[in-house]
Order: structure tokens, then C-alpha cells, then sequence
């Protein structure tokens, strides 16, 4: 992969499902991936060993995090440490996230590759 790329020429990861998908750039150490969730896409409770960092780009989420709940909307980040449940449901617009995740999500390998299509976000690309 060359280190220089466009968001657009990086085929979209099958999280879960067709409502939640991801397009990753990978690091020796860690991965950002911008995820774009579909209106009332669902993210089920689950746990991994990576750290994880994010922040909501565009729409709304509700996230619910070791046993806290809140909505958050663009700008409103969490701070996810290892092995910590979490969940994530989209708003009825959807959302467009960007997560950081310490050392890389290597298990996303295994992930079937959808269709290439434009982003959701930036708009107009």
C-alpha cells in the first residue's frame, strides 16, 4: 500500500453487517479507520484488546461505554481502554466516525470487502 491515498480508493470493510462498514489505513502500530454507520445501524455490545480513540464526524450516535450512556454528536469523542464493553447505536441519519486503534485491528483481515463506493464523508469527494 502506498502511504499517500484518498479515502475514496479504499475499499469499505463489512464490520456488521452492510449497516456498518470502515475503511482503514494501517500502521505498523495502529489503525485509523473513518466508519460509516447507516440510520439506526446497531453496533453490538463487544470487547477487544486494542485501545480505541474516536470522535463523531458527522451525524449522531449513542454510545454506551463500561456501563455509561450518552449521546454524542460531531466533536464528541471517547476514550475506549482495553477489553471495555461498548456499544454503539447510529442516530436516524446515521454517522460518519473516525476511531484510532492501538496496536492495529488485525482481526478486521479476516472481514469481507464490500463494493467500492464514494464515502459518505467528505461530502462532494
Amino acid at each position: 500500500m502506498t502511504n499517500l491515498v484518498d479515502l475514496e480508493s479504499i475499499p469499505p470493510i463489512d464490520l456488521f453487517g452492510e449497516a456498518v462498514r470502515a475503511r482503514r489505513v494501517q500502521g505498523d502500530n495502529l489503525t485509523l479507520a473513518i466508519v460509516e454507520l447507516a440510520p439506526d445501524a446497531i453496533v453490538p455490545e463487544h470487547r477487544h484488546p486494542n485501545e480505541q480513540l474516536g470522535m463523531v464526524i458527522s451525524g449522531d450516535v449513542t454510545f454506551t461505554l463500561d456501563g455509561e450512556t450518552r449521546h454524542l454528536g460531531p466533536g464528541g469523542t471517547w476514550r475506549i481502554l482495553s477489553m471495555k464493553p461498548h456499544e454503539v447505536h447510529a442516530g436516524p441519519t446515521g454517522a460518519v466516525v473516525i476511531d484510532v486503534f492501538a496496536p492495529v485491528r488485525d482481526d478486521w483481515d479476516s472481514k469481507p470487502r464490500l463494493e467500492p463506493r464514494a464515502p459518505a464523508w467528505p461530502t462532494g469527494s
